[in-house]
């Protein structure tokens, strides 16, 4: 079973917790864990600015972090962080609301957890591919709007 434990340390909008912990339940039993724990904190700028300065020697807020801890056959403890002011900030351009934009953070952090990456055009192509997988389980629809990147997620740095 998974332990999926949300900490909402932002006011800026509200958080739909059940579906921020069900896309990552789906994320990580699509990949073959069935067991672990996952911690995901919704910040805001200032503080993801922090921790990617810290952990990354990034000086400048992301949209998400991910951080695996523990990673074994059927097992995954890791961490996610991701940044309301910027989905709050990104989300028109994009024709999404801010919580849309923040399932999307949340889905990419959680392919990073469970081993995606997008560090060359290929991998980008099958990450945004498998976010689109997932936002149509949210019934949402992916990102359409003048620019078509995936989320910027820094991950693998290590734990927070």
């Amino acid at each position: 079973m998974f332990a999926i434990t949300i900490a909402d340390r932002q006011s800026s909008i509200g958080i739909d917790a059940e579906r921020l912990e069900s896309a990552v339940a789906l994320v990580c039993s699509d990949r073959g864990f069935i067991q672990g724990a996952i911690s995901l904190a919704i910040v805001d700028d200032p503080t993801i600015r922090d921790l990617n300065r810290r952990f990354l020697n990034h000086d400048y807020a992301t949209d998400c972090l991910s951080f695996v801890l523990e990673c074994r056959e059927g097992f995954l403890e890791g961490e996610i962080v991701v940044s309301s002011d910027t989905a709050i900030r990104r989300a028109p351009e994009y024709g999404l609301s801010a919580a849309e934009e923040l399932l999307l953070y949340v889905i990419h952090a959680a392919l990073h957890l469970t081993g995606y990456d997008d560090t060359t055009p290929a991998a980008a192509a099958e990450m945004r591919a498998r976010e689109e997988h997932y936002l149509r389980q949210f019934q949402q629809a992916p990102r359409v709007g003048p620019v078509a990147l995936v989320a910027t997620c820094a991950a693998e740095a290590g734990p927070l």
